[in-house]
């Protein structure tokens, strides 16, 4: 009896977070719209943004390509919760937050050895169909840069 409360109630906690998680705008494959975006020069272009479940966690799979053209991948999994979590395959981070402002807005930060390198706002339209990106990084050079990333949603 003891056994079947505890796996009915797991069950019951996991299928809230994935309800939760698919009510999300942000959730799903998201595309770059170069035709609507303003990068800077010399920029990492990420082409593919895919944000998905990871148990009570969310996963973001970013593809793309650097300033000269080198494909790019990097993973980042956590909360959106203001908190530092570990991303692998950026060179110009190790550590990745973003915090919920409202349900269709992100503010994030990532850091290299406990130094911002890249700020930024994501904010999903209306009818969820887009989403927009603004960042702003410090370059090689100390100059700050900023960029605008408009994706479709697939």
């Amino acid at each position: 009896m003891r056994v079947s409360v505890i796996v009915s109630a797991l069950a019951l906690v996991f299928a809230s977070v994935v309800v939760c998680l698919a009510d999300n705008p942000l959730i799903g494959t998201w595309k770059l719209n170069e035709a609507k975006s303003k990068l800077a020069p010399g920029a990492t272009k990420n082409t593919t943004v895919v944000y998905e479940a990871a148990g009570d966690n969310v996963k973001i799979t970013v593809d793309g390509v650097d300033g000269s053209g080198s494909p790019t991948h990097n993973e980042w999994t956590g909360k959106f919760d203001g908190k530092d979590y570990p991303v692998t395959g950026d060179p110009t981070s190790d550590m990745r937050s973003y915090k919920q402002i409202d349900e269709r807005t992100l503010e994030f930060t990532a850091s290299k050895g406990g130094k911002a390198t890249l700020t930024g706002r994501i904010v999903v339209s209306a009818d969820g169909k887009s989403r927009t990106v603004t960042t702003t990084a410090t370059d090689a050079k100390g100059v700050k840069v900023s960029s605008t990333a408009v994706y479709d949603k697939q």
